[in-house]
């Protein structure tokens, strides 16, 4: 039986189905339909079918609701099958439209078959609840040949592939009934080579207990009937699937290589300031947590840097000599001090500047090529005193003022002047009081202080985005993900 969806959709589902109805586009959910509630509540992707006379009006749309494109890997693209996310404020969930121009099905590791049956499988769909779907007989025979390309080939046997999941066992049974039977020859004379004896043939070897051996015969001989389907020939399907079933897992495993989408419109280089107490770091992390899951997206620290092995080298040579007693221990550039600094922290002073070059670099590079780039904190001149330059202010301070410290103070502006400002900068402002009731592990004179220079910056000079950040940590998140989402 069908779900009736509307009473758990989404906001953003609903307009989706609606504007689609308005707009008088030609589609239909097209697979999956005993899931309705959890397409539309977010859980599953909406796979749509789409005619692609009304492809310019339906992305069009898509994008008037906020939706953005992404770009799978290259090696898990189709023809004619595009991603869309959307963002539903009032949950705060992601919806994936999976929008299809054409039926391309086979196995999950490689999708070799396209069904012409685009156009009958569109004009066989009614209006349901929210969705259009299409008749059960058009859906049953689809089903059948995805679930025999997939789980009854040989090769999927083989590796394992060979069981349906309980979703696709409940998804069969809920298709396979007397009244839909006697329907399918109506979308069978549509693949020539496909008789009704053949189809039932299918069907009874994707019933539990049927032997492999059937299994097989069957997965053969409908694979001979779609030939003229295939992408590529019988024989590279085979390579390509078993290549990725023995690749795949040793690429993510041994290397850590598991590509994910990207956005259609490019990589996005993101920059999250603001004082102690502000929740730099958590909306960072949450961030991450929503976005990492469907897209590439590199998290960096510019405010406190990973260590180059240059500064690793620098550094251990200095902290010998802090032991051997050459020279007192300073603590670390974040730290503020009245007193004239040495030559040591001048050198950890240059190595941090350095470090955060190159990860500016790292995040240029990232983005560049499709990343989504997440920056706690970031640096420049003449921004805040923190993670801007400090040999300059520090050297008016020392008794010494030789040639030495100059070149420190002329290198570390020289990186600093490096970097250029992200394509969004998102500066989170905070009552300095709430700060200093936050930040219980700070001094307060320190919190209040850097708080206060947010306060008192000039951002509209940077062309930042400020976010209240007083309120309750959801009611930031809110802010900061709708505007993310906006620039994408």
């Amino acid at each position: 039986m069908r779900i009736m969806e509307e009473q758990v959709a989404l906001d953003l589902a609903v307009k989706l189905c609606r504007t689609l109805a308005d707009k008088k586009i030609d589609y239909c959910h097209w697979k999956s339909n005993a899931f309705l509630d959890r397409s539309a509540s977010g859980d599953n992707d909406l796979d749509l079918l789409i005619n692609r006379t009304h492809a310019q009006c339906f992305t069009e749309f898509l994008f008037g609701l906020g939706f953005k494109e992404s770009l799978l890997p290259k090696d898990e693209a189709l023809p004619g099958v595009r991603d869309y996310y959307g963002w539903d404020q009032k949950t705060r969930r992601l919806v994936h439209v999976h929008a299809h121009f054409q039926l391309i099905l086979g196995s999950d590791l490689f999708k070799n078959y396209r069904l012409p049956l685009e156009q009958v499988y569109l004009e066989s769909s009614v209006q349901g609840d929210l969705f259009r779907i299409p008749a059960p007989e058009f859906e049953l025979v689809v089903l059948v040949i995805r679930m025999v390309l997939k789980h009854s080939t040989w090769d999927s046997i083989l590796m394992r592939h060979g069981n349906l999941s309980s979703s696709e066992r409940h998804e069969l049974d809920d298709l396979y009934t007397e009244e839909t039977l006697s329907k399918v020859e109506t979308v069978l004379h549509h693949l020539p080579g496909l008789s009704r004896s053949l189809f039932n043939f299918f069907l009874q070897s994707l019933q539990p207990g049927c032997s492999y051996w059937t299994r097989v015969r069957a997965g053969e001989q409908l694979q001979r009937v779609l030939r003229t389907c295939a992408r590529y020939p019988h024989w590279l399907d085979i390579v390509m699937k078993i290549s990725r079933r023995i690749g795949q897992p040793i690429l993510r495993r041994v290397f850590g290589y598991a590509p994910k989408d990207r956005f259609a419109n490019g990589g996005l280089f993101i920059a999250i300031v603001g004082g102690d107490g502000a929740g730099k770091t958590t909306v960072v992390d949450e961030l991450y947590e929503w976005l990492s899951g469907k897209f590439e997206v590199k998290k960096l620290h510019i405010g406190k840097p990973a260590w180059s092995w240059m500064t690793t080298a620098i550094r251990g040579i200095l902290k010998i000599g802090t032991l051997l007693r050459l020279y007192p221990f300073e603590g670390d550039v974040y730290e503020e001090s009245s007193q004239p600094h040495g030559y040591p922290w001048f050198i950890r002073a240059v190595c941090t500047a350095r470090d955060r070059y190159l990860t500016y670099i790292q995040a240029r590079r990232f983005s560049s090529n499709g990343s989504l780039v997440l920056c706690d904190r970031y640096s420049f001149p003449d921004f805040m005193k923190m993670d801007g330059p400090q040999c300059e202010f520090a050297i008016n301070n020392s008794k010494k003022k030789n040639w030495f410290l100059k070149f420190l103070t002329n290198k570390e502006i020289f990186y600093y002047r490096q970097i250029r400002l992200p394509d969004l900068l998102i500066v989170l402002k905070v009552d300095p009081e709430i700060a200093v009731h936050r930040k219980v592990e700070e001094t307060e004179t320190s919190v209040r202080a850097r708080s206060t220079e947010v306060l008192e910056l000039d951002w509209d000079k940077l062309s930042a985005f400020m976010i209240n950040a007083n309120g309750s940590k959801e009611e930031t998140l809110s802010q900061v993900k709708a505007l993310v989402w906006e620039h994408l």
